[in-house]
């Protein structure tokens, strides 16, 4: 072994194939199995998770990642940070952030919950099928990972009011602030308590987004089926019951009583490959952060 300019160690062996390693970051105990494998199916050659981590404990993990492997070479090393809070993982990313500094640095991408790959995969189908900007859209349940990345991409992509559902008004109001924090995007809190009151909140929408738990039915067929402005329609949800009555976990761009619909298995195809395919990106370069930005950018490509 010797000390490299860089100041990293490294064999004195020729012609070695640097593998492709990815640490997961965690914010929940256990790393997530479904990130683990879409990680394999990217193109890492190995994964090596972290459970249970917050910013006070990343630093040295991300110290070595960055200190291990010579300049050309640290393209080869990536993290990606996961977790099912959100707000964790954002805060999660910007501590792995401040131990960057000069070329002492690897790529990362933040997917906690699978919501920027499942909101940018969505609201990119949505796009394909009908206009959004200038439209009215409501994101059910949308105080959740996927529902809050959902409403940022739709803001952005020019709607001209997107409202988030939940069944607390206080926790509507904070999600709309987080937002606003991070991507400087105005929304609109809506208390919805049951499915009636759901049914309420969209009836002057064009664009509907379920982002609801799994197995919850936010919206009867009743809800929605007569409903003369509705044109756009997205359900996060493929755990039976899903989350909007009367369409189908299946759908790729149905018309069902005049609306298009995309169901979860639906844009999931799209989602999946999405995920991969910024796993790829990630070890094209060492200096890369795919965040709720770049993975839509990603996703509306590949759409």
């Amino acid at each position: 072994m010797s000390i490299s300019p860089t100041g990293s160690l490294r064999p004195q062996l020729t012609g070695m194939v640097m593998k492709k390693l990815l640490f997961q970051f965690d914010t929940d105990t256990y790393p997530s199995v479904f990130d683990t494998v879409v990680a394999y199916d990217g193109g890492a050659d190995q994964v090596i998770g972290h459970g249970g981590l917050t910013p006070a404990t990343v630093g040295p993990l991300v110290e070595g990642t960055i200190f291990t492997r010579a300049p050309k070479d640290k393209k080869n090393t990536a993290i990606f940070i996961g977790g099912s809070n959100m707000v964790a993982g954002q805060d999660l990313l910007k501590a792995v952030k401040k131990k960057f500094f000069a070329d002492f640095r690897v790529s990362v991408m933040l997917d906690s919950n699978g919501s920027n790959t499942t909101a940018a995969a969505g609201v990119a189908k949505l796009l394909g099928s009908g206009a959004i900007a200038g439209k009215r859209a409501v994101v059910l349940a949308g105080t959740g990972p996927v529902g809050q990345r959902a409403a940022v991409m739709l803001a952005r992509e020019g709607a001209a009011e997107v409202a988030i559902t939940s069944r607390s008004l206080a926790r509507a109001e904070q999600a709309c602030q987080d937002m606003k924090a991070r991507f400087g995007v105005d929304l609109v809190p809506v208390e919805a308590f049951d499915g009636d009151a759901r049914g309420r909140a969209i009836a002057e929408a064009q664009i509907v987004f379920a982002a609801g738990a799994a197995g919850v039915e936010l919206l009867e067929a009743r809800h929605w089926q007569d409903n003369p402005h509705i044109e756009l329609m997205a359900d996060a949800n493929a755990t039976p019951p899903i989350g909007i009555g009367g369409t189908d976990m299946m759908d790729r761009g149905a018309l069902r009583e005049g609306k298009i619909v995309w169901g979860a298995i639906g844009f999931g195809t799209l989602k999946l490959a999405l995920h991969r395919a910024c796993i790829a990106q990630l070890f094209e370069s060492n200096n890369q952060i795919l965040d709720a930005e770049e993975i839509f950018a990603i996703a509306k490509a590949m759409a």
